[in-house]
């Protein structure tokens, strides 16, 4: 592998929260694009990728099942309970922190500054370094604490991305599905996504618009 002068580097983080493929599909296209991905993958998350996909990760390598060989020159994985690690301090460079999908304890645990964790470490890093921190609770419903919890976030300067698919596209499969949320991330991480959505976003054009107008359809 031959690694550009000035590489991007993006810290992803995947949790035990239902939707490990959004996080899968995100380390997938991070890698294709030729991004350092640093990784880091919860305990929960394993048991969550076995029971969704029935696929299996190793903690101690950070080898996943299915995963294309060629895509882990691009990934540095770190376990999650080596805080000591690069992403953990702020003068490393990350461009961005994504984690994904975020679990609800994940998100509480950021939102109090609780860094047990590398995955927590590197979300209070980007945020005091102000740098990008993308967050995708997978949940339904919240309830008021998750909301709160979610709010300081949103406050603190962080985009929370919940894992909510639109279906302008007409998704045909789970994975038209998933690539909705992961074309958003990818944009959020600064990169084109817009390619992973065929059909496009549903953008309403001039004539589309004056068609419904005329037909008297309301767009609310």
């Amino acid at each position: 592998m031959q690694i550009p002068r000035d590489p991007v580097k993006i810290g992803l983080a995947i949790t035990g929260a239902s939707g490990i493929l959004y996080g899968l599909r995100v380390l997938e296209e991070l890698a294709r694009r030729q991004v350092i991905v640093h990784l880091t993958i919860s305990a929960n998350a394993k048991h969550i990728a076995r029971l969704e996909l029935g696929l299996d990760i190793d903690l101690e390598t950070g080898r996943i099942e299915g995963l294309d060989n060629p895509l882990y020159e691009w990934i540095i994985y770190h376990h999650y309970t080596h805080v000591g690690a690069a992403p953990a301090s702020g003068s490393y460079g990350m461009q961005a922190v994504a984690v994904v999908p975020c679990s609800m304890g994940t998100l509480g645990r950021i939102a109090t500054g609780t860094s047990e964790s590398l995955v927590g470490r590197m979300a209070d890093v980007a945020m005091k370094e102000r740098r990008p921190l993308i967050l995708v609770p997978r949940e339904t419903p919240y309830n008021t604490i998750h909301l709160q919890n979610m709010l300081t976030l949103s406050q603190a300067g962080v985009t929370i991305l919940p894992a909510s698919p639109g279906f302008y596209h007409h998704p045909r499969s789970i994975r038209e599905l998933t690539d909705f949320i992961v074309s958003r991330v990818l944009q959020h991480l600064g990169f084109d996504g817009g390619c992973l959505v065929k059909g496009g976003w549903g953008e309403i054009d001039s004539i589309s618009t004056q068609t419904h107008l005329q037909s008297g359809d309301d767009y609310a």
